[in-house]
């Protein structure tokens, strides 16, 4: 079973408003960029990857969290972050039930996650010559 297929049965088994929150996620990532990458991690959790990891999407009792990786590396002017302040690198974002997502601020910070990963793939190739 592909990590695609395996998000699919995630969200399927989700029959409650977890599952349309997580599928509204899902859609928004992927809509961002054809290169998006799904993966299957941990023992069930939906990965979305590009030159890096993106985000992590986990359904919980009480909320969908979704994880970006390097989250304090990243603008949030829409301040859509609101969990994971405590460490320095992660941060994430809780959505409750009825709570509305900001499509365009999320998938604006899907589009910077891309831009973070791919100036850290930069950084690390070795100049010609070198």
């Amino acid at each position: 079973m592909t990590a695609s297929q395996q998000i699919d049965q995630l969200i399927a088994g989700l029959t409650d408003w977890r599952g349309k929150t997580l599928a509204g996620v899902r859609k928004a990532i992927l809509e961002v960029d054809g290169e998006i990458i799904e993966e299957w991690k941990w023992m069930g959790s939906p990965v979305w990857s590009r030159d890096g990891m993106i985000a992590v999407g986990n359904a919980h009792k009480d909320k969908v969290k979704l994880t970006f990786s390097h989250g304090a590396s990243l603008p949030d002017p829409e301040k859509l972050f609101n969990a994971g302040f405590g460490g320095k690198v992660w941060r994430a974002i809780d959505l409750s039930e009825g709570d509305a997502l900001d499509e365009r601020a999320l998938k604006d910070l899907v589009r910077s996650a891309i831009d973070y990963n791919q100036g850290k793939k930069k950084k690390k190739k070795v100049p010609s010559g070198a």
